[in-house]
Order: C-alpha cells, then sequence, then structure tokens
C-alpha cells in the first residue's frame, strides 16, 4: 500500500525512513545485523565477520552454489559493526531475527524458475496434432495386413511425435539455462579493489520509472525530510522519495532502504503476471496461416473426393454393378473414406512449424559459438531483412582498449607518447599557423620534468579524486585497473609518470559535491575541500565543450620547472584569441588522429556553496551554476583503435544491402575520422551533430536520415528519435547499445543489440540479441545467421509444396479413376512419404550452415511473399514432372515394362504388385533427389555447395535412401511392395535423379514471363503498392500546411536563386522498387530549414599521423565553429548533387 500507490501519508505514519527501519529491523548505518544475525552467517558461510577494524563494516558475501544442490539467493553483505553486541545495539526481535527467519518472513530477491514443459508433456502435445488426429483413426485397408498397417502408422506417428517433442524438450533447456545465467547476478560494494560497506548519500539521483509507471519523464529522488519539506508545494511534481523496482537510474547516486524483494516487489509482480507461453516469431505466424490455408484447400479436395467417390458408389449400388456382397459393399465405403482422409493427411504441411522451430534451435545454438547470445527468437528472422544497422563507436567499432598516447599541458607543452617514432602527433612545428612562441614537445615519459610540483598534484587530483575507476587483481595476479576505460586510461597514464599513488590521493580528499557524467553535458566533476579550507572543483569532459567554458589555463615553461617553483602558486594565464585558437587547433588536431580529446579543469572557491549559486538542502549546486569561469589544466588525446576486421565487416553489410550509420558521444571530428577509416562515411552522406540532430523537425528528419551517415556528439535519446524516425520511413533497423539510457532505442529498433562486455543489466534486459564479444562483426554473423534460418524455412517449404501438390494430384486423380476406389499410393506409403517431406526434410534442409554468400543479395522487404519467383518455378516444374511420371506408370507401366496381359490371376497380381512398386520407389527417390536441388534458392547452379560441412544433411539422406531400400526388400507386408529387378530399380533411380538436371534447366529459364503470370495469378505482391509508413500525426504534425511553410522556409538559405531540385524527390513506385537502399517517403525540397553553413575548409581530408590541420589556412575559422548548427557532406559526394552544388562548389 506504501508503494502502490507511492502514499506519503502511509511512510509517515510508519515513523518515516528511521521507523521503517527500525521495525525492519536494519540500520542505515550498517545494514543488516546483530548476533544472532552473525553467527546464521558463520554456519552458512564457514567464515567469521569483520577483520578487527572497528567500524570497518567488513562483511561477508555468500551466494549458494547452485552445482552443489543449494538453493540460488542473491549475495548480501552482513555487518556487524563491532562484531559483537553493543550496548546501544537493539535487541529487539526484528534486529535479532536470523537470516533464515528473514527469508521465511520477506521471501528471497529471486523469482521463482519458470515452469518448464516435461518431455511427457510435450509428447501429450504433439499428439494433440490435427494431422495425427486424422491418422489415429484410419481403419485397416487389407484384412490379412490390419496389424502390420496399423503398427506402421503407429510407428510413423510415434517417430513424428519423439522428434518433435525431444526438439521442443532441448530447446526448453537451452532458453532455461540462458535464463538461469542472466539471473546470476550478485551485489557488491566495491572500494579500492576490496569489498566493504561504504556510506554513500544521495548525489542528484535521477530515475526512469516509465518501464514500471509509465511516466515518461525523469524523477528526482529525494530523502524523505526533503519530501516532507516540499510537501504541497510546485516541487513535488517529478520529486518523490520512493524507488520502484524495475526503474533505472539515470545519474546520481543514493542509498535506500528495501522493503520487498522476489515476488513481493512491485517489479516481481509485474514479471509474475506477465510470464507466460512464449509467443510465436513473425515467420512462424506466416507459416501458421499458410499451413491452415492449404489444410483448408487439403480438406476441400478430400471432401470433393469423398463427394464424387460417394456419388459413384451409389450409383453403383442402382444399377448392381459390379456384382458385391454386403461385406464387399462395406469395404468399398470404407475405402473411399480412408482415400479421402489420406488426401487430406497428405495436404497438411504439419511439418511447416517444426521446420521454423528446428531452423531456430540450431541457428541460436551456432549463434552461441559466434558469440551471440539471442534473447528473443523472432530477432533471428528480423535481422535477416535489416536495412539499416545504427553501431556505437566505442568498444563496438573500436576495441575499447585506451591509452593516452598525446597530450597538452595549459596550451604550450605538448607531450607524446614514443615522441620519436610518433612526431606527427605533435602539431607544434605545424607550418603556416599562428602559433605561441612558447609551444614546445616533449615525450610522455618526461612531461614531469617540465611541470612544477604544485601542477603536478593539481593534474594528478584532477585525474584521481575526479574517477570511479579503482584497481584490482587481475586473473594472471598483476595489479590493474576497473572502470570506465577512459578514467582507467588516465589513472594508468598518471601511474606510469610516477605521480603519487591515486588510491593516497583518492583517500585524503574530502568530496563536498559529486557531479555524476551525464550523456548530455558530456562531463562529471567532483568537489573538494583544498588543505588551505577552500573548495575545488575538476571537471573532466568532451575537450570541444569544456574549453569553452574555461576563462584561462596553466602555464608551463619550456625550461621546464624552477627551483623556486616548489613554493609557488600554480601560474595560470588568460585565454585570448591566440590561446583559443591553439585549443582549438589542438582539438581539432588529435581528433582528426582518431583520438578520444578529454579536457581537464578546476576552478576555486572561497565557501561552499558559493554565495552566487542555488543550492539545495544538501548544499548540493547545480551543474549550471558551476561550470563556468574555468581554468584549463590540459587536453589529453585518448586512443582506442579500430578493432581488426572492422572495415571489411562493414563493407559485408554494405555489399548485403545494409546501412551502417554510426552513432557517438565523440566530437565530430574524431568521429569523421574513425567513420571514414571504418568505411562507414562515404560518397553522399551526410555528418550532423546530435544536438543539430534533435532540433529538426520531424519532417526534415524524415528527409535527412537516408543520406545521415554519422551522428556525432549524439545521446541516447538521439539514437531513440533516429530508430524511430528511419523504422518511420520503412526500414528495418538494428541498433547497438551499451548504457542504460541506451534501453529506449533498443527497445525501439526491431533488433536491439546490447554489449555483453561492457553492457549494463538494464540495456541488456532491453536487447534482443547480446554481443557477447561488443565486436560489430559480430552483427554482420547475425545476419548471415538471420537469413540462414529465412532461407532454411524457404527451402523446406518449396520441398514440401512440390512433394505436397503431387501428392494430392496423384491421389485425387488415381482414386477417381480407380474401380476399386483406390490411390496409386497405399495409406502406409503416403505416411512413410509424409515422413520424408516432413519430419527428415525439416531436419535436413533446416540445418545447412550460414555462409558469406548469403550476404551476396540485398535485404527482403516487409512485404516479400514467402515465395519467390524461383521458388514458384521449381515448385512448378518439379510437381508437373512427378506427377506425370507417376500417371504414366501408374496407368501405362504394364505396357511399358513389357508385361502383357496375363492370365494367370497370380501373375497379374504380382506385375500390378511390380509396377505399383516401382511407382512407389521412383516417387520417394524423386523426393530425395529433389531435397537436394532444393538446397539453393536462388538461380546458381551448384546445388552441392557446402553439403559436405551438413552432416545432418547426408546422414538423413542416407537414412532415406536405407529406410527405402529395406521397405522394398523387406516391408512388403505392410507397405503393399514386392521386391523388384535390377531393371526396375535403375528405372526408378533414373526417374528420380531427374529432378537434378530439371531444377538446373529450371534456373536457367528467366524469370520475367513467369514473374508477370504468377502476379496475375495474385501469388505475387503487386509492386504499385508500397507500404507507407507515416509518423504520428498528433507528434508530426503531417499536413499540406506544414510542407509548404517548411519548404518556403528554404528561400531564406538560398543565395542567388540557385535553387535546383532535390535528391530527394519523389520518384515512380516502379524507380522506388527498384532501389532497395533508398527509401525515402517525401521531399527534401530545397534542404528546408536546415541552416547548413561554408564547409569547404573541413574537405582538406586530414589522414591519419599528417601533419596537416583542416584549419591551417585560417584558425579563427575553425572546423569546431563551424559544426554548430550546420551539417556536413563527404568531399567526395558528386559534383551534380544538389547539396554539393548549393554549399560545397562555387557557391563559397
Amino acid at each position: 500500500m506504501m508503494l502502490d500507490p507511492k502514499n506519503l501519508d502511509t511512510l509517515h505514519s510508519l515513523g518515516g525512513i528511521e521507523g521503517l527501519m527500525d521495525g525492519l529491523g536494519t540500520s542505515g548505518d550498517t545494514g543488516l545485523g546483530g548476533p544472532s544475525l552473525a553467527r546464521s552467517t558463520t554456519n552458512l558461510s564457514g567464515k567469521g565477520l569483520g577483520d578487527g577494524r572497528p567500524g570497518a563494516g567488513a562483511g561477508v558475501s555468500h551466494r549458494h552454489d547452485p552445482e552443489k544442490g543449494e538453493e540460488t539467493v542473491p549475495a548480501i553483505t552482513l555487518t556487524d559493526p563491532t562484531g559483537e553486541k553493543s550496548a546501544d545495539w537493539n535487541s529487539r526481535a526484528a534486529f535479532a531475527a536470523s537470516l533464515d527467519v528473514r527469508r521465511r518472513i520477506y521471501g528471497e530477491n529471486v523469482l521463482p524458475r519458470r515452469a518448464t514443459k516435461s518431455l511427457l508433456q510435450l509428447m501429450y502435445t504433439a499428439m494433440k496434432d490435427k494431422v495425427l488426429d486424422f491418422g489415429t483413426p484410419r481403419p485397416a485397408n487389407e484384412p490379412p495386413v490390419d496389424w502390420v498397417e496399423g503398427v506402421a502408422i503407429m510407428v510413423a506417428i510415434l517417430i513424428v511425435v519423439v522428434v518433435g517433442s525431444v526438439n521442443d524438450w532441448q530447446k526448453e533447456r537451452q532458453f532455461q539455462t540462458l535464463n538461469d545465467k542472466k539471473e546470476e547476478r550478485g551485489v557488491k560494494v566495491i572500494r579500492g579493489g576490496v569489498e566493504t560497506v561504504i556510506d554513500i548519500k544521495r548525489s542528484q539521483c535521477q530515475m526512469d520509472e516509465s518501464g514500471a509507471t509509465g511516466e515518461s519523464d525523469a524523477i528526482k529522488k529525494v530523502s524523505y525530510d526533503e519530501c516532507m519539506a516540499l510537501r504541497g508545494t510546485d516541487g513535488t511534481a517529478h520529486t518523490d522519495c520512493f524507488v520502484v523496482s524495475g526503474s533505472k537510474v539515470l545519474e546520481g547516486v543514493g542509498k535506500y532502504v528495501v522493503v520487498a524483494v522476489g515476488t513481493k516487489s512491485f517489479n516481481g509482480r509485474i514479471m509474475m503476471a506477465l510470464r507466460g507461453d512464449a509467443d510465436n516469431t513473425p515467420l512462424q505466424i506466416k507459416l501458421n496461416a499458410l499451413a491452415e490455408l492449404i489444410a483448408k484447400l487439403g480438406s476441400a479436395a478430400g471432401l470433393i473426393l469423398f463427394t464424387a467417390l460417394l456419388i459413384r458408389f451409389f450409383v453403383q449400388l442402382g444399377t448392381g454393378e459390379p456384382v458385391r456382397t454386403a461385406n464387399q459393399k462395406g469395404i468399398a465405403f470404407v475405402n473411399i473414406l480412408i482415400i479421402s482422409v489420406t488426401l487430406i493427411v497428405v495436404a497438411v504441411p504439419e511439418g511447416l512449424p517444426l521446420a521454423v522451430t528446428l531452423a531456430l534451435a540450431f541457428a541460436t545454438k551456432r549463434m552461441t559459438y559466434e558469440k551471440l547470445l539471442v534473447r528473443i527468437l523472432g530477432s533471428c528472422e528480423t535481422m535477416a531483412n535489416a536495412s539499416v544497422v545504427c553501431t556505437d563507436k566505442t568498444g563496438t567499432l573500436t576495441q575499447n582498449v585506451m591509452t593516452v598516447v598525446a597530450g597538452s599541458v595549459g596550451i604550450h607543452a605538448k607531450f607524446v607518447r614514443h615522441i620519436e617514432s610518433n612526431e606527427a602527433r605533435t602539431n607544434v612545428n605545424e607550418p603556416g599557423v599562428r602559433k605561441h612562441p612558447n609551444d614546445f614537445s616533449l615525450d610522455q615519459s618526461k612531461l614531469s620534468t617540465a611541470l612544477s610540483p604544485q601542477l603536478v598534484d593539481l593534474f594528478n587530483e584532477a585525474i584521481a579524486v575526479n574517477s570511479t575507476a579503482f584497481q584490482d587483481t587481475g586473473p594472471d595476479g598483476e595489479k590493474i585497473f576497473v572502470g570506465s576505460k577512459t578514467e582507467t586510461a588516465l589513472l594508468q597514464f598518471a601511474q606510469e609518470l610516477n605521480w603519487p599513488d591515486f588510491k593516497t590521493t583518492r583517500d585524503a580528499a574530502t568530496v563536498a559535491q559529486m557531479i555524476p557524467f551525464s550523456s548530455e553535458r558530456k562531463a562529471m566533476g567532483v568537489v573538494v575541500k583544498t588543505r588551505q579550507g577552500r573548495f575545488r572543483l575538476y571537471l573532466k569532459g568532451a575537450s570541444e565543450i569544456l574549453s569553452k567554458k574555461c576563462v584561462k589555463h596553466v602555464v608551463v615553461h619550456k625550461d621546464g620547472a624552477s627551483a623556486e617553483s616548489a613554493t609557488e602558486e600554480i601560474e595560470t594565464a588568460g585565454i585570448d584569441e591566440l590561446a583559443n585558437d591553439n585549443i582549438t587547433r589542438t582539438t581539432i588536431f588529435y581528433a582528426n588522429q582518431m583520438l578520444r580529446t578529454i579536457a581537464l579543469c578546476y576552478r576555486d572557491f572561497d565557501v561552499w556553496p558559493p554565495r552566487d549559486a542555488s543550492h539545495d538542502d544538501q548544499n548540493e549546486v547545480a551543474y549550471e551554476d558551476l561550470a563556468h569561469d574555468l581554468t584549463l589544466i590540459g587536453i589529453v588525446g585518448i586512443e582506442d583503435p579500430l578493432r581488426p576486421g572492422v572495415l571489411e565487416a562493414v563493407k559485408k553489410c554494405q555489399k548485403a544491402g545494409v546501412t551502417v550509420k554510426m552513432c557517438t558521444g565523440d566530437n565530430v571530428l574524431t568521429a569523421r575520422s574513425i567513420a571514414t577509416q571504418c568505411g562507414i562515411f562515404s560518397s553522399g552522406g551526410v555528418i550532423m551533430e546530435g544536438p543539430v540532430f534533435r532540433d529538426l523537425s520531424p519532417a526534415e528528419k524524415m528527409e535527412i536520415v537516408p543520406r545521415l551517415q554519422v551522428l556525432a556528439r549524439s545521446s541516447p535519446e538521439d539514437k531513440r528519435i533516429l530508430v524511430e524516425t528511419l523504422k518511420q520511413i520503412g526500414e528495418i533497423v538494428g541498433v547497438t547499445g551499451d548504457g542504460t539510457n541506451d534501453g529506449p532505442a533498443l527497445k525501439t529498433a526491431n533488433v536491439g543489440f546490447s554489449m555483453g562486455i561492457a553492457g549494463t543489466e538494464v540495456a541488456k534486459e532491453a536487447s534482443d540479441i547480446i554481443l557477447m564479444d561488443d565486436n560489430f562483426a559480430s552483427i554482420v554473423k547475425a545476419i548471415m545467421w538471420g537469413r540462414c534460418v529465412n532461407d532454411a524455412v524457404r527451402k523446406f517449404l518449396q520441398f514440401q509444396v512440390s512433394t505436397n501438390v503431387t501428392a494430392v494430384v496423384i491421389t485425387f486423380v488415381s482414386a477417381v479413376a480407380s474401380a476399386e476406389e483406390s490411390s496409386v499410393l497405399s495409406a502406409v506409403q503416403l505416411l512413410w512419404i509424409n515422413i520424408i517431406m516432413d519430419t527428415f526434410a525439416a531436419l535436413a534442409l533446416a540445418t545447412d550452415p550460414a555462409t558469406e554468400s548469403l550476404l551476396n543479395r540485398m535485404p527482403d522487404k516487409k512485404t516479400a511473399p514467402l515465395f519467390s519467383v524461383d521458388m514458384y518455378k521449381q515448385i512448378l516444374f518439379q510437381s508437373i514432372y512427378q506427377i506425370i511420371i507417376t500417371l504414366i506408370f501408374h496407368f501405362a507401366g504394364l505396357k511399358i515394362l513389357g508385361f502383357g496381359h496375363a492370365a494367370d490371376s497370380q501373375v497379374a497380381k504380382h506385375n500390378d504388385l511390380v509396377v505399383q512398386t516401382l511407382v512407389f520407389n521412383a516417387f520417394v527417390f524423386a523426393q530425395i533427389f529433389n531435397s537436394v536441388n532444393c538446397r539453393r534458392l536462388d538461380r546458381n547452379l551448384n546445388i552441392f555447395e557446402g553439403i559436405l560441412k551438413n552432416w545432418y544433411f547426408i546422414i538423413i539422406t542416407l537414412i532415406e535412401i536405407g529406410g527405402q531400400i529395406l521397405i522394398v526388400f523387406i516391408g512388403g507386408a505392410a507397405f503393399e511392395v514386392t521386391r523388384i529387378g535390377g531393371r526396375e530399380w535403375g528405372i526408378s533411380l533414373a526417374l528420380g535423379c531427374v529432378s537434378i538436371p530439371l531444377g538446373a534447366l529450371i534456373r536457367l529459364l528467366p524469370n520475367e514471363p513467369f514473374e508477370r503470370l504468377f502476379k496475375r495469378l495474385g501469388l505475387l505482391g503487386r509492386p504499385d503498392v508500397l507500404p507507407v509508413t507515416s509518423p504520428n500525426p498528433d507528434t508530426v504534425g503531417w499536413n499540406a500546411i506544414t510542407r509548404v511553410r517548411d519548404n518556403l522556409n528554404t528561400f531564406a538559405n538560398v543565395r542567388g536563386g540557385r535553387v535546383r531540385s532535390s535528391s530527394f524527390v519523389i520518384k515512380s513506385r516502379t524507380a522506388r522498387l527498384s532501389q532497395e537502399k533508398e527509401r525515402p517517403v517525401s521531399l527534401l525540397a530545397m534542404a528546408p530549414t536546415l541552416m547548413m553553413g561554408t564547409i569547404a575548409a573541413s574537405h582538406a581530408w586530414t589522414q591519419p599521423g599528417s601533419l596537416s590541420d583542416p584549419t591551417h589556412s585560417d584558425p579563427s575559422r575553425s572546423s569546431a565553429a563551424l559544426w554548430e548548427g550546420k551539417l556536413q557532406l563527404h568531399p567526395d559526394t558528386a559534383k551534380d548533387d544538389p547539396l554539393y552544388q548549393r554549399f560545397g562548389g562555387s557557391h563559397v
């Protein structure tokens, strides 16, 4: 009642936070404690509590091991502040309760395992299949072998049931294992690499509760006392003191009291209510609909056959011919019923859902070997048709192994790591630029010799104190830094220079306020108290942002630190025009070397909080009131090399028709350099900054995103907007994300990829596929496997429909033409064929491994039908061929084999049985060879490509051949066959083998006439009907007035009447169909309202290691300044491109 809904009155009636903790038996300082709890913990873990340090709060963290049969519970840190019961320790029952008692009363902070179906339950479900219901009550056709046929039918049913249910059982076990791994997470607090209990106070904590409560705005979390003080004021609109489980921490840190865990928590109740069977994937839905349609058609055919045969039966009864006894009449009627039901059984493609399940199970298992963990099965299918991938830079395109390799202290001292071999990383001696006479360069290892002791301490404190990274012991026993890669690179940099130990420096600092990192402000900071009793703000963040907030910089002299400098204050100087140019050139220069640039700044205050700044009751000052009048300590360039194979992976995506767009928080120059190296930024592409992009109108966003290739300085919200806009113009979007704020973008995308190494739990929970190695190349593998799944289902579909059409036609024709109402194939023969074309074919065709040849085609559109023109051609001609040979040998087989008319009835019966066996044998081998032909869906003639890599296909094909041989030789009674000679075997195999050369001939036929035919028959979608997805009119204002207003605004930006038609102009529908990559749905007439500045200077391309600077001609027109409210075209954009002519040609 206190949390649902949030009820401050109830909390107040319980005595507030203190009363609540008192009732729960916990302490705000020490957490759970008490002697009984400590004794319980000792018994559980076999270890004592504490390390002899009073008040240290060191506890024991214990997790039960499920592999040892113990129950899995979250790790809990238990604390007794003194190791013994103190005088003021609360001895009431709540405090004295043992851990076992607490578990019994409050429950455990885990949800119960999802109930899975046992193998017997899955077999029962498979037995309820409509097809098997049709098959089980079928009566015998021949009384002498009724038990044999019944056993054969039951064996066939058992095979189908066991194969399907075992596969489902393995799939459920696999995903249960994955879910168990996902739930295995402990909670521990680490300070300096040691598990301890620390006192964390709330610091600007904001939370996103949209996933739990539907509230879209960020909710600021305050203490209970603040909440009571704000009660009844305007400040309570988006502020409270309740933390709802399932919400996401957007920024800040804090400490809260847990009042409910597990199934009793808010999120636990929701998760339990949502539990149920997994929904079918989109492809399964399509195939179920297709199977239902075919089943209806098959049932209609069976009903028509039953009606026709029944009418003839009644006519025969009326005429008295042929003469039959009462028993023979009954048998004739039963035969009519059998053949009708058999036709329905053959027509129903019950193997379609099995094919999808097998393909997905096989693909997801193989994808785990490729470092891809599939959370949502449908994402495999969706990724097959992805047309755009929006990827992060850090850790995905790059290795996320960062090292400080260059930098500038103040504006004069330029240091480079191993300067002898990396002279190109300093721009001190670059010709053609205005530079200060005091500029100099030195090796990074000698940096300390140029800095005064005070400046070393300042630099070191800016790195050590303003950081959340820490040192830990690696797997090989060496000390490593753990945390943000940027922060660990800075700590490693300070350690290599032998500066004071970061832990000593950090522990000595008295923190007054923390400013957590925010993707919106691109900075983080901390306020500490200095030895002189003043306060100092340290800020660290994007260099091009923080440098604009600086008014001074530290001064470093070329001749190094003087002896007197040890007692001097840190020397600073104001930032004038020349200094500002120096800072700008430095940032640009490093960015063009693919380095991430980080600025370190500080500001001193006499008192805290500052007199001129507003603050809350916790003396926390808003970031905007602090981040100005800063002093620049320096700018460091951090190298994050590209991952091996990224360029090849991007090229493969582009070859597969998948456009790659990079979204990064780095500055635009670094982003441009890396995007160029990766092959993402190419001719005709556009680069834009996140703040510019988010300020565009919805109509403008829809116009620009088809050509947008790099979105720099972007926030997770910018990424979400980009993904949403791409979906609105008809793209199928995959997106990568690793942070908590990436959750909305991952959910919005058709397929969300989270990072398995660097990703947060929120990002993983919101994603569909987890990249276990954080590598972009794994996305290419996901595309390959997605297409492999879709192709596997289509291969099976092509094979089964060919078999179904043939079996239905020959059964119908032969039954109508037969005087005895018998079919060319008996019921048991059709069941064997049904096993071949359903279970075995699904296993064989659904297990082809993914190959890079799958990337040699464009992605399918959303409206693409299940059947392609090539598939229809194969189905049509293969079915016609099989129908012709079967009916010819059925009706004229005696003449063809030269048996003639036999006077002896036994000889005639044997000859008929030989012909029937030959027909059955030829039909089965036609299916076996056609399954080989169905391995390829395209027009490539090599159907044996990669066949040796698919042992499933080889083994199953051998089983089918061996089973058919056994049936002919020893299955005579049950299958109504007899042993045949070499001539008949040769004819059977020859007729079956024709399927392979026939398939090659079909592939050589042109598609165009057949495409027109299938469109007229309604078997293919109409090309003149395009899917149109428009944004919400309430948020976009998509109407004629808005369009006219946006287009007219362009005239204010176009000079000299240089108005030309746009490259985004709507083309004919036929032309739009032929262009797979570009699907704009509207017009960028004259680039409406885009404030696009002159960018000729940025076309002077800079390669890594080059000494050239894009602003050397005029440093005052720096590229950084040109990025405010503008976009950039790739310099290799065609000269006739409207945007290039307007802003990249002679106009500038």
